[in-house]
């Protein structure tokens, strides 16, 4: 007797939720949305690297460093910027990883 494959197996939402809460755009790949996931993936990565530019460039005036006002203005927004869009981007990847998972 041959077995038949499901193909068309419904994903857990809650699954691909917690997958998204622990790195953006994973739940997306669960979801099997591989252009998406990685996308999402890619763009929370940046967030990220801009993240860390902006803490490296405000640790330096914390550290004692001779920094330029400019550098701790400027290192300061890219704190800002990059934590509300990792904060936007996330809770994004969360519901749409969640509501696609539904849809299955």
């Amino acid at each position: 007797m041959a077995k038949t494959v499901d193909t068309q197996h419904k994903n857990n939402p809650g699954a691909a939720a917690v997958l998204s809460f622990i790195f953006s755009g994973l739940g997306q790949l669960y979801n099997g949305q591989i252009f998406k996931g990685l996308w999402i993936i890619f763009f929370a990565a940046v967030s990220i690297l801009i993240f860390t530019a902006g803490a490296i460039l405000v640790g330096f005036a914390f550290m004692g460093k001779r920094v330029f006002p400019a550098q701790i203005l400027f290192g300061t927004a890219l704190l800002l910027v990059s934590l509300a869009a990792i904060c936007i981007l996330g809770i994004y990847s969360i519901v749409d990883a969640y509501q696609s998972a539904q849809k299955k």
